[in-house]
């Protein structure tokens, strides 16, 4: 009986071992497969090691990437230029953050924590609870808003929003139409349906529907800066087409100018006629007219009159 062993070809399949046996009552051979030991198993493994070197096993060294000669990679792939301030040789003087988690390049960190850039202006105005309308009442100013008071609402009940109105209403300020009525009405009503008291304080203009959200503040916070314009008028129609496409849009508009002019009637606390006779024209009025009108309460003139004192004036004092 003659016994050889042949090494398998693939070191990672199940070893075997080939034996084999020659019959002497004829010239054949009977070949029979058998598993190896774990002796064998384990040789074979050292045997793979041996063959293909133990850097196969172990973590891939940083190195440069032939493509661009001018960067390093990081063990997890991150490519960096090499004359970054955090330049990695070794890679274990790599920074890292919570998580084991690299720092991204050129990322400010202030104890663990990536520093983003500065909110931007609206954003901490929001923040201190502060409305800004300097635009004509366009619809997607009109969207703004009314999310800005819908998300004050439900951050506080209780503390009070100021409203601050630049505004040519649904005109520009050359009286142009660009906007409709129902605009500002969607805005006066949600200022009443929020829980929080909405204070209003008039600078540059108020004209049209934004006086009669000027109007709309909560009686005794309805201010106005001492060179702010008010104006009250009717609106303008933009109707076009048949004639009875205009006679119905006459009517809508003549539905909206008394439906201003009730907002504005109850706020001032005057009588409806009154009111439809004075914006049947055009009429200014000064700030002084105004609070006489019964359209705002208090003319201010310096931030101690402020109707809510924002939190980062105090930051700035420091």
């Amino acid at each position: 009986i003659n016994q050889e062993t042949k090494a398998h070809r693939d070191c990672l399949s199940p070893p075997i071992v080939v034996t084999s046996v020659q019959d002497h009552h004829s010239s054949t051979y009977i070949h029979t497969r058998t598993p190896r030991s774990s002796a064998m198993k384990f040789s074979a493994v050292a045997f793979c090691l041996m063959a293909t070197g133990a850097q196969a096993f172990s973590p891939r060294p940083l190195v440069s990437t032939p493509a661009s000669a001018g960067t390093i990679t990081t063990k997890s792939g991150l490519i960096l230029p090499k004359d970054a301030e955090k330049t990695i040789v070794d890679g274990s003087s790599m920074s890292m953050v919570a998580g084991g988690a690299e720092r991204a390049y050129g990322q400010e960190y202030y104890e663990g924590v990536a520093i983003g850039p500065p909110p931007d202006l609206p954003s901490l105005l929001l923040h201190n609870r502060i409305v800004y309308i300097g635009m004509p009442l366009v619809p997607a100013v009109t969207e703004l808003v009314i999310a800005e008071l819908l998300y004050l609402n439900y951050e506080s009940t209780t503390d009070p929003i100021t409203m601050y109105i630049n505004s040519s209403g649904t005109t520009t300020a050359d009286g142009q139409a660009v906007g409709f009525e129902t605009e500002a009405f969607a805005i006066a009503d949600v200022m009443k349906y929020v829980r929080p008291p909405v204070h209003t304080v008039a600078l540059g203009q108020a004209f049209g529907a934004a006086a009669m959200l000027l109007s709309q503040g909560k009686r005794g916070h309805r201010f106005s800066l001492p060179n702010a314009t008010i104006r009250l008028n009717q609106p303008k129609s933009q109707a076009r087409g048949q004639a009875a496409d205009i006679a119905i849009k006459a009517r809508e508009v003549a539905h909206n100018r008394r439906t201003t002019c009730e907002l504005i009637a109850t706020a001032c606390g005057k009588p409806i006629e009154s009111v439809i006779e004075d914006c049947s024209r055009v009429k200014y009025l000064q700030p002084n007219e105004a609070v006489e009108y019964g359209l705002i309460d208090e003319v201010i003139e310096n931030t101690k009159a402020l109707a809510v004192e924002p939190s980062f004036m105090s930051q700035l004092t420091n």
